[in-house]
């Protein structure tokens, strides 16, 4: 890797967490020079500017969830026991960065202020829902999962279900939401459960 590269990574990389705890607005030019010790024209040397900065630091975050939150699943025999793994790593395992899950701060961050931010995480969730709709369709196909099941919904359930556990969570600085979403999402699971009487 070229020395240029380098440095452009270990940006991003001290980038992220402020971007990540702070959001694009409340994270100044000061708090990346002192992040990443760098003056400004250092940073813009490998950036056009900020923004192109904030969309990099989000995309290594995301990665960085996504590793942490999808560790060995493929080796998981089984749509269901994949989909109580995925569930059970998003309750257990805390975000990868300091400030909680970047995708969630984004999305809030961005939603009505940046575009380019806005559409990343658009991308994220569009990317989560299909890897989780795959799992699903994969039960389907095998016989696992009854075939009245909708992917996408379950998807969209399992999402909109952790998100927001993990909103609350964060508030009461407590688990006992997300123990909760991981409950009543285990019993979607078995209600999906082929044999399972509709």
């Amino acid at each position: 890797m070229r020395k240029g590269e380098a440095t452009r990574q270990r940006i991003v990389a001290e980038a992220a967490p402020i971007f990540n705890r702070q959001g694009y607005a409340g994270c100044s030019m000061q708090d990346l020079m002192d992040a990443t010790g760098l003056e400004k024209g250092g940073i813009y040397r490998h950036f056009a500017n900020k923004e192109e900065l904030a969309a990099e630091a989000f995309r290594f975050a995301v990665a960085q969830s996504v590793k942490l939150r999808t560790e060995h699943l493929a080796e998981i025999p089984g749509a269901l026991d994949k989909l109580r793994r995925a569930i059970q790593l998003f309750v257990e395992r805390p975000s990868a960065l300091p400030g909680g899950c970047p995708l969630m701060n984004t999305a809030i961050d961005a939603d009505d202020g940046n575009p380019l931010l806005r559409e990343l995480a658009l991308k994220a969730i569009r990317d989560w829902r299909a890897r989780l709709a795959k799992i699903v369709a994969s039960g389907i196909e095998s016989g696992e999962i009854r075939r009245s099941t909708e992917p996408q919904r379950i998807a969209n359930t399992i999402i909109a279900t952790l998100e927001g556990a993990l909103m609350i969570s964060r508030l009461e600085q407590s688990k006992g939401a997300l123990r909760d979403a991981q409950a009543m999402l285990e019993a979607m699971l078995n209600e999906i459960r082929r044999g399972k009487v509709a």
